[in-house]
């Protein structure tokens, strides 16, 4: 009796083993399938999804960097002016009062007959214009207000923002190098790891 269930056991054990083998084989056969045919769904989503968004990426890295801003300041202040204007012209002056001149005078008298010390005394007359020569220095001290608008147009790129997008595209750059770098199909996956 021990014999037979000796016997029973070791078919038992001989009839799982042969079937763990053949499970193992079906089920190993299945993955290895699954992994030839799968790489057909990642390889579309490589080529039509990853690899755009990773350039869409790059290029707009590489165009905010080539980007301007543009705006309106607008300005309202006081500007403090301070300097000496110097004034060196002619200039017509023209009199709003009577001007009282009086002006010491030597008078010739004609035929040998000698010269006469005076004094000329007369007033010049509202509204006569007289040319003046102006040579002066005018201290000048004032607040300026000034109000406008002032259109500023900013590169990013020399704002110093420069680095900083290189850095960002820089991130980016050896996730697209490795993805460029893989086979389109599954053909191609096959031929890489055949070399």
């Amino acid at each position: 009796m021990a014999a037979a269930q000796e016997t029973r056991k070791f078919h038992f054990w001989t009839a799982f083993k042969n079937f763990a083998i053949i499970f193992s084989f079906v089920v190993n056969f299945i993955l290895v399938l699954v992994l030839l045919l799968s790489p057909g769904p990642l390889l579309m989503a490589k080529a039509q999804l990853v690899e755009p968004l990773l350039g869409d990426l790059d290029e707009a890295f590489r165009a905010l960097g080539d980007t301007d801003i543009q705006t309106t300041v607008d300005i309202d202040d006081e500007i403090p002016v301070q300097f000496t204007l110097q004034l060196d012209q002619v200039t017509d002056v023209i009199l709003v009062e009577p001007v009282p001149l009086n002006v010491p005078a030597t008078f010739q008298l004609p035929g040998w007959g000698g010269a006469i010390n005076g004094t000329v005394s007369l007033n010049l007359p509202v509204s006569m214009t007289l040319p003046v020569a102006l040579s002066l220095e005018v201290p000048v001290d004032e607040s300026v207000p000034v109000q406008m608008e002032v259109d500023v147009v900013i590169g990013l790129n020399e704002a110093g923002m420069g680095p900083a997008i290189d850095q960002l595209r820089g991130v980016f750059s050896p996730i697209n190098v490795g993805l460029q770098s893989l086979p389109d199909t599954p053909a191609g996956f096959l031929k890489k790891a055949d070399e």
